[in-house]
């Protein structure tokens, strides 16, 4: 295994301050919050507020842990890497591939999206040119410098940053009663149809599986800011700004919108949160306001995707948990031999949406139901055991998880409860096994191809005094 310091000089440090920022603060949002949250609205009702802030507090202490890790040993390839050092290369191989085969099958998800909005204004165009087109175009970004990634995930994230505040002072100022295009005001509807918790707290727990991965994605600063100057300090910064993100982007936005409209309205599903609010509130525009916004939320996801893949492709390969032409860098420091695997693959998917509709992708797509939580499982479980033998070795890191290890081992069973309740509910159990059947087969893989390597987290710590 190489030496976690010796990594991060290899891909360069091309991301500037203000990009790994803004794409430290964008990180969490996408079109799953502009338009998704709808469905979680109108299974949980008002109370996805409480979902939403459990689900909150979960990513809030699984990022201080991978915090407490990246800061000391920023790496491309983050928590699989920690993974590795902590229980194994089988568990650095295994978590690895299943990050990769997210991020991979949601290049195509949002291709497809963004195809199918610019399908709508333009409908000459063919659907499978404006994916074809979209995934060619950021391929592309990614394919010559970091810079270019970093640069449009900057406008891409500020966009988002700044529809989300416009929305939010929409929405206060309707609540408080001084929008002067609506007659709407108050908060009446958190309570007026069926009460605040109308299916009871069951739906809050279903509501968390829903809320789980509108949140991943938070963790790719720890990647990104390996390819920048000072990567510590600035994975620093974006942790401790996790709890503001997370308090503003989604709980106050979410509060509006069920204080606004009825969570049982039908209208919230058929256009989408931000949509049917606006609407509501007769904002000229809302239609054409909102399709922009969730385009460019669904290209900055897809951008983030495949530089994401491409990275974690890079660190297997220079584990040799990949194969060797993708650790090849570039004269620009970027590995675009993992760039145009992972778009490969997801362009397969593609394909296998348009040719087989309703089957294989939608297949493929159920096998990812469950890999962020244990994606947030394994990161626990390897700041458990990493900074255990750190205090052991008398060299304890300076940014520390809180309450060690009381909070480690709370966040450890609220995965595993969700995990679990993930299989008695019969709409995720199905999601739930896929994953479960995907994993066993790349754990499998991993006790073949790493036979021959051993845990070595006390080898890396005494090497690196920090620790």
């Amino acid at each position: 295994m190489p030496d976690l310091k010796s990594e991060p000089t290899s891909l360069g440090d091309g991301l500037t301050n203000r990009q790994v920022t803004m794409i430290s603060i964008a990180g969490i949002i996408g079109a799953g919050l502009f338009i998704g949250s709808a469905n979680a609205i109108a299974t949980t009702g008002p109370a996805i507020l409480i979902s939403y802030a459990m689900t909150g507090v979960l990513v809030l202490l699984v990022m201080r842990m991978l915090g407490e890790m990246a800061v000391l040993h920023p790496d491309s390839g983050s928590f699989s890497t920690y993974a590795s050092a902590a229980l194994g290369p089988w568990a650095g191989f295994t978590i690895g591939w299943l990050y990769w085969w997210f991020w991979v099958l949601l290049i195509p998800v949002e291709a497809i999206a963004g195809a199918n909005i610019l399908h709508a204004y333009f409908t000459a165009v063919p659907a499978w040119a404006f994916t074809v087109a979209i995934i060619a175009l950021l391929t592309v970004t990614n394919l010559f410098n970091v810079k270019n990634f970093g640069e449009f995930e900057f406008w891409f994230s500020l966009v988002k940053v700044v529809a989300i505040i416009a929305f939010i002072v929409v929405g206060l100022m309707a609540v408080l009663g001084f929008w002067p295009l609506a007659n709407v005001s108050g908060v009446a509807h958190l309570y007026n149809s069926g009460g605040f918790m109308p299916h009871g707290f069951g739906a809050v727990l279903a509501g968390i599986l829903v809320t789980m991965f509108s949140f991943f994605g938070a963790e790719i600063v720890t990647i990104a800011a390996v390819e920048s100057k000072n990567p510590g300090e600035k994975i620093r910064r974006a942790i401790n700004m996790v709890v503001y993100r997370i308090a503003l982007f989604y709980i106050v936005s979410i509060f509006l919108v069920v204080s606004l409209v009825g969570w049982n309205n039908p209208g919230l599903r058929e256009q989408g949160t931000f949509q049917f609010v606006l609407t509501t509130l007769n904002m000229p525009g809302a239609k054409l306001m909102v399709d922009i916004v969730v385009f460019i939320a669904v290209c900055s996801c897809m951008n983030s995707g495949l530089y994401t893949a491409s990275r974690m492709l890079f660190s297997l390969a220079r584990r040799k948990d990949a194969p060797a032409a993708c650790a090849r860098i570039s004269s620009g420091g970027v590995p675009r031999m993992a760039v145009i695997g992972s778009t490969l693959a997801g362009f397969a998917a593609c394909v296998a949406n348009y040719a087989f509709p309703g089957k294989v992708f939608d297949f493929l797509i159920s096998t990812t139901g469950a890999i962020a939580l244990i994606v947030y499982l394994v990161i626990a479980i390897s700041q458990l055991i990493m900074r255990r033998n750190a205090e052991r070795l008398g060299m304890p890191p300076a940014f520390k998880m809180w309450l060690f290890p009381w909070l480690t081992w709370a966040a450890m069973f609220m995965i595993v409860a969700v995990l679990g309740y993930m299989f008695v509910l019969d709409e995720y159990r199905e999601q739930g096994l896929l994953t479960l059947a995907v994993t066993l087969g790349i754990f499998i893989l991993s006790l073949y191809v790493t036979r021959d390597r051993t845990r070595v987290v006390n080898g890396v710590m005494s090497r690196n005094s920090s620790w």
